[in-house]
């Protein structure tokens, strides 16, 4: 006989011509069937031909009956959006309720200069905006903070922190609409801001410290304080 004509045979087929040929009874139907009616089983101990008990069929028959298919298909991602619960997600107003007024006594401690505290450098900051709306520090004296505080140009953050209120462009605009853009010495027309006690004589830019003038009045008073520069005016008429 020669070699080549020799049929190589492979393990997958005797395999496949061993299972038909081999038969099992199903635990429903108490048949003998072969084993490719069954199922194979699933998991590390289970051998390579086991099969399972019960067979295709009985197994279709029983899902038939329970009014399930054999295997559902799962559910696409679009029909899982579409099954899921709507959330009811409450509008900010229902989340939580208006704030309440600031009490008296928070807003005095915002203005109690007495609460301040220099930093371990001796000196207090303090922050602000620029006219562009730039944020800023500034470390100052503790004396310049306790009268920018006292004044209202300030409020305190912290102990350690003060806040200015005004940008120089917001301040300029807020003494002129407080005075009526009416001048302070003269009581003309105003679009100028003084200060009554000068900066070079330890003045600072507050609301108390500042008035709305002229540009007449503010030329001639110069750096005199506000009592010398009434008196002479007062002199001059």
């Amino acid at each position: 006989m020669n070699a080549g004509a020799l049929t190589p045979i492979r393990s997958g087929m005797l395999m496949d011509e061993t299972n038909r040929l081999m038969k099992k009874p199903c635990l429903i139907c108490k048949e003998n069937k072969p084993l490719s009616a069954f199922l194979r089983r699933t998991g590390k101990r289970s051998s390579a031909g086991s099969r399972r008990g019960t067979c295709r069929d009985c197994r279709k028959a029983k899902a038939a009956t329970a009014g399930i298919a054999d295997k559902p298909p799962a559910a696409t991602l679009t029909e899982r959006v579409r099954k899921a619960p709507v959330l009811h997600v409450p509008a900010r107003s229902e989340q939580q309720p208006p704030l309440p007024p600031l009490q008296p006594s928070i807003i005095q401690a915002a203005n109690d200069a007495a609460l301040l505290r220099t930093t371990r450098q001796g000196t207090v900051w303090m922050r602000g905006r620029t006219d562009k709306g730039r944020r800023w520090y500034q470390e100052i004296e503790l004396e310049l903070a306790v009268t920018l505080v006292k004044e209202r140009a300030a409020v305190l953050v912290n102990r350690y922190t003060i806040r200015r209120l005004y940008s120089n462009k917001d301040f300029r605009q807020y003494i002129l609409d407080r005075d009526n853009h009416m001048c302070y010495f003269c009581g003309g027309m105003g679009d100028t801001i003084d200060h009554m006690l000068p900066r070079a004589k330890g003045g600072h830019t507050t609301p108390d410290n500042c008035v709305c003038a002229c540009n007449a009045c503010n030329q001639s008073k110069a750096d005199k304080d506000i009592v010398t520069f009434m008196n002479n005016e007062e002199v001059d008429l």
